[in-house]
């Protein structure tokens, strides 16, 4: 771009079209605030914007979180009385998107009489990379009875949705669409499918579709070893990486050492995985990140060696997190350490003094050692500060839909339904049970 800045600068008449390459260049290599930058400078010598200039800025303002320049831009569309065509449209919808105002996505998403795959796949994927999982489903199964035919980019954002809540029936739906429509060697759409199967808990499918893929990249080898890893097959894990390395099919990176950590954790490897974190700065030249640190906390922690942990913490570089000390308390509490749990106490409530899990870890550390006083101040300082407990939260999948219920709820669609199903399973058990009993006396 240095060169391309240099012939425009040079240039004695600029046009539209040269502001509109500059412009364009520098969003879509990733420089947000020059793209921004040149665009006031292009309204302020007088220049009209048109439909490119304003695609490429909507982009630059979604990479920048800039929703009030955006803003700016669809009223500016609106004012000028330009359609809201594909394009412009599905800009607005993308920026909205990946500024989290997905109410305005959705508002200009509605507005749009034409509807091509690029804007339904910018409000699919806005949903979807904003964690609205129930969102992105319910988009997605409308565009397959209203919309255009689904394509690579509404696979990988609707495959990531069924991984977050585990919805497998749909993931498998998308699996058999992908191979008649020959997206299945898609490189993307393939590690997709490896992620939703690995999380939906179907570590078999996972393998398959990993062992055919044609070609394999980074992200593709590191969701198989954290697959592995996640299912506590510590053995796979470790070994898919030492191919990874004996093939030099990918360069190991930050989060493949996320995965083989990880793995063992779940085995309890603590010289392996000692071995592996020491590697990474002597051996491929990455520096371990809190992610790193956290994984051999972890480790240490659920070894027992919760003093070890202690100390880890202590000469990280940077500040521990809350997921890294989280896990240490919680092995302070089953080996009932009293003494580095409220060293990390300490720590956690001055980070997240409204987690409700702190105070109730710390609580019941105290409860296990006999000390009530501390017990129940951990209580009241938890009522003083206004914190609740967050209600239990899971999914069912019916019919290719999902029912979201929180603990507690009693308010439900089909409440009267569900109960009435649950009396005749409480009615079928004790039926059992008092045939159980007759068998067991009948036969003394």
């Amino acid at each position: 771009m240095g060169s391309a800045r240099n012939v425009f600068d040079e240039m004695s008449e600029r046009d539209s079209v040269s502001w509109n390459s500059i412009i364009s260049g520098y969003s879509r290599v990733g420089f947000a605030r020059e793209a921004v930058e040149m665009f006031g400078n292009m309204r302020e010598v007088g220049f009209e914007p048109d439909e490119m200039t304003l695609v490429s800025v909507l982009g630059a303002c979604g990479d920048l979180g800039d929703s009030n320049l955006g803003r700016w831009i669809e009223e500016h569309v609106m004012d000028k009385g330009m359609e809201l065509k594909s394009y412009i449209g599905s800009a607005l919808i993308n920026m909205y998107g990946k500024c989290g105002e997905l109410e305005s996505a959705r508002r200009v998403f509605n507005c749009m009489e034409k509807k091509s795959v690029v804007t339904w796949n910018a409000m699919i994927t806005g949903y979807a990379q904003n964690g609205q999982s129930d969102e992105t489903l319910a988009l997605f199964n409308t565009m397959k009875k209203t919309g255009p035919e689904p394509n690579e980019i509404t696979l990988i954002a609707v495959l990531s949705a069924c991984a977050s809540i585990g919805a497998l029936d749909l993931g498998k739906w998308i699996d058999e669409y992908a191979s008649r429509r020959g997206f299945q060697d898609n490189i993307y759409v393939a590690t997709a499918l490896v992620d939703m199967y690995s999380k939906c808990g179907n570590l078999e499918y996972a393998s398959r579709v990993f062992k055919n893929m044609p070609q394999k990249n980074e992200v593709s080898w590191n969701t198989m070893i954290s697959a592995h890893a996640f299912h506590g097959r510590a053995e796979e894990a470790l070994a898919l990486f030492q191919q990874m390395l004996e093939e030099k099919a990918a360069h190991p990176d930050d989060i493949t050492f996320i995965g083989v950590l990880s793995a063992c954790v779940h085995a309890g490897l603590v010289d392996e995985g000692r071995r592996l974190f020491n590697s990474m700065s002597s051996s491929f030249g990455l520096t371990p990140k809190v992610e790193h640190y956290s994984c051999m906390v972890d480790l240490l922690s659920r070894a027992g060696r919760v003093y070890d942990a202690w100390d880890f913490i202590r000469k990280m570089p940077q500040k521990p997190d809350e997921i890294l000390l989280g896990s240490l308390l919680g092995a302070c509490q089953k080996l009932k350490n009293v003494d580095v749990g409220q060293r990390v106490m300490q720590l956690l409530l001055e980070m997240e003094p409204l987690n409700s899990g702190n105070y109730v870890i710390s609580s019941k550390i105290y409860a296990d050692m006999k000390r009530w006083g501390d017990c129940a101040r951990m209580r009241v300082l938890m009522k003083q500060k206004g914190v609740t407990k967050t209600p239990g939260c899971s999914w069912v999948e019916m019919d290719g839909h999902l029912r979201e219920f929180h603990a507690g709820d009693l308010l439900v669609e089909d409440a009267e339904e569900i109960h009435h199903v649950l009396d005749m399973l409480y009615e079928d058990t004790a039926m059992k049970d008092d045939v159980d009993v007759d068998l067991m006396f009948s036969g003394s």
